[in-house]
């Protein structure tokens, strides 16, 4: 008999779901397999608005109405009043800062990221308990823009003690370390930041499809990243960053930053624990430490992965879109039953 590992109520903490008919193509490839996602707010225009939020939770509802799927839905972050905030509070989840232009759709991002000139939105946030989520890099050199951006995170910390900050999609060993450093600091930690180093992405012929931001960075960032994922260790959880492009924007010159991971991430998740022998602690890094972390409770959704063969398809389609998945081709040891 096939071994089989049960996975109760996974959960990816860090999602790009796009929109139109690329949410119809990507929508249905997480909600098949996961029992919620917190959903990024960078649309073009991104999401400000009360309105704009529950329209987008309705398109997203609609594309993956055929699950049993909860999309945790956050704003994009500007000033926002107090009033505004106590009125939205229960219909989100978190709200995500950007830098401005560090990353896609981030232009409207925050250009200068002071505590005293966001004090009277961050307090509010505080006060309401809605978690701050953070894109965290400066625009300096490509390998040092995480590591650079930690002095903000410490001092965002000490300002707003009560304020839960998620550091997300962690990778370097820095980030790590300073997440234990602060009561109120937490972290994502992405499926192919466990994997690849800048090597997979630039050390031989180039691939587009494992360029992301944050770039992948060196073996002992990677392998520090891998330590507290397989411990489980409380201050993270699983966010997959899962950020799909069409085709022609990845293998192009001018390649969109982002990896597509959503219809993978399970299956690689489990052979990578199964590894290192780490399989107790997978449910918690995929689902009990983010429910500890935003203190609420998931639909109830197992998921059963069997160890039997699966080939990744080179690409999906539909919809009028495309998008290729990371792994693209190759043979995986575990699939969904």
């Amino acid at each position: 008999m096939s071994k089989e590992i049960v996975l109760n109520s996974p959960l990816d903490m860090h999602l790009h779901l796009r929109d139109g008919e690329m949410l119809k193509l990507v929508g249905p490839l997480t909600s098949k397999t996961f029992a919620g996602a917190l959903v990024m707010p960078n649309l073009v225009p991104p999401v400000t608005t009360k309105e704009a939020l529950l329209s987008y939770k309705n398109r997203i509802k609609e594309a993956c109405k055929d699950d049993d799927f909860e999309p945790l839905m956050t704003l994009f972050f500007q000033e926002y009043s107090r009033e505004f905030l106590e009125d939205i509070k229960d219909e989100i989840i978190g709200i995500k800062l950007y830098p401005a232009g560090i990353t896609t759709n981030s232009e409207n991002g925050v250009a200068a990221i002071d505590a005293e000139s966001l004090r009277p939105t961050l307090e509010a946030m505080s006060d309401f308990d809605i978690p701050l989520c953070i894109h965290g890099e400066t625009n300096g050199f490509v390998m040092d823009r995480e590591k650079e951006f930690m002095p903000v995170y410490e001092g965002l910390a000490k300002a707003f003690p009560k304020l839960k900050i998620i550091m997300e999609h962690i990778t370097t060993k820095d980030a790590v370390e300073l997440v234990e450093k602060y009561d109120n600091l937490f972290a994502t930690i992405t499926l192919h930041h466990l994997i690849i180093t800048l090597d997979d992405v630039a050390g031989g012929m180039l691939q587009p499809h494992l360029f992301c931001k944050p770039i992948a960075k060196r073996y002992e960032d990677r392998d520090a990243l891998l330590k507290v994922a397989l411990e489980a260790n409380p201050k993270v959880m699983f966010g997959s960053d899962s950020a799909p492009h069409p085709k022609h924007k990845k293998e192009s010159c001018g390649c969109a930053a982002g990896v597509f991971t959503s219809p993978i991430a399970l299956q690689v998740l489990v052979e990578l624990f199964e590894k290192h022998d780490k399989l107790d602690n997978l449910n918690a890094f995929l689902s009990l430490n983010a429910q500890k972390i935003y203190n609420f409770k998931p639909l109830t959704k197992d998921i059963t992965l069997v160890k039997k063969e699966f080939i990744v398809p080179n690409i999906y389609e539909g919809f009028g879109e495309n998008v290729v998945p990371m792994y693209n081709n190759q043979k995986l040891f575990w699939s969904i039953k």
